[in-house]
């Protein structure tokens, strides 16, 4: 009679159940990398941020006659409108923008940079309130048409646009404190820059684009015999 020998049951059981865990180990399926993002894939579409570049202005800020172009002329009176008469200039740029609705006249935006202008000059010198009402404009301009601010622009300038990095909306907090910095340090300049932009971008609100039908009367007729 042949001799077996004896083997605990308990061993044989373990045995089995670390070879067990073993190959399941080693024909585990790892997950897609289409599959969600919990399995360490590829980032879902939505977290990818998309850089969007901004366009440059039509003219820079101290180019005060604009450009030798078909809109000369209205850059000479844009000029001499932000010299002589800034009101007039401002009114005209909210009126053509229409960025306040309801209230994008060129006498509701007119009459109260006027008092402010009026207000500053007789107080402390100098027009200090009236930037502070009309630097809004140029943030609308800026979206409106998705131009560069005047802080990319200086930071494109001195070539280190690449080493900034902020959120949209920290970038957009700096940009909107460039408007006010810029208007209040050059605000006729500025004035001046948005309304070459607007007059290259935008027809003004009264003028429309219709056909008019000149009708002449007729000549002289005369009765044959």
């Amino acid at each position: 009679m042949a001799n077996y020998d004896l083997v605990p049951i308990q061993e044989v059981g373990l045995e089995t159940e670390v070879e067990m865990k073993s190959y399941e180990k080693k024909h585990e399926r790892k997950p897609s990398a289409a599959a969600g993002g919990k399995s360490g894939g590829a980032p879902p579409r939505a977290a990818v941020s998309r850089v969007q570049t901004s366009e440059e202005w039509e003219s820079g800020i101290f180019s005060c006659l604009g450009k030798n172009d078909e809109f000369y002329s209205s850059d000479v009176e844009v000029c001499v409108l932000g010299c002589c008469a800034p009101c007039v200039l401002h009114g005209s740029n909210v009126e053509r923008l229409g960025s306040k609705p309801g209230a994008a006249t060129f006498t509701t935006n007119c009459l109260p940079y006027t008092a402010l202008c009026l207000l500053g000059n007789c107080f402390f010198g100098w027009n200090c309130f009236a930037p502070c009402f009309a630097y809004s404009n140029r943030t609308v301009i800026r979206h409106r048409f998705n131009l560069e601010g005047s802080g990319e622009a200086t930071a494109k300038s001195i070539g280190c646009s690449e080493n900034i990095r902020m959120h949209e909306t920290q970038r957009e907090h700096c940009e909107a404190a460039c408007d006010l910095a810029t208007h209040i340090s050059c605000h006729p300049c500025a004035l001046c820059q948005e309304a070459r932009e607007l007059r290259r971008r935008l027809p003004h609100p009264g003028f429309t684009a219709k056909p008019v039908i000149v009708m002449l009367p007729p000549g002289e007729q005369t009765m044959g015999r």
